[in-house]
């Protein structure tokens, strides 16, 4: 039998892991408040994506929304979705460690 307290711990660090480390990846790659950092992993995807649509980054791709987000956050609903994700494998990671 599975333990209800391990599973609801699991899934109370998944959802807070979740929340906080998409901020910290999107700043160690270079997705930053001030724009993209020089030299990044984000400065490197930037110029590629730019060389490929002839100079620019197109709205809605992959790079302007990563950097929205690294600029301005995770909106509420992104939140929500992102910490339910984390929080349902946390406790199915849980589960499974307690069998």
């Amino acid at each position: 039998m599975a333990n209800p307290a391990l599973i609801a711990s699991g899934a109370l660090i998944g959802g807070g892991l979740a929340l906080v480390s998409v901020p910290v990846v999107l700043g160690t790659a270079g997705f930053t408040g001030a724009g993209i950092a020089a030299g990044s992993l984000a400065a490197k995807m930037m110029a590629t994506a730019a060389v490929a649509n002839g100079g620019g980054i197109a709205s809605g791709s992959l790079v302007a929304v990563l950097q929205s987000v690294g600029a301005g956050g995770l909106s509420a609903s992104t939140s929500a979705l992102l910490g339910s994700a984390g929080s349902a494998l946390g406790s199915a990671l849980a589960y499974w460690s307690s069998k």
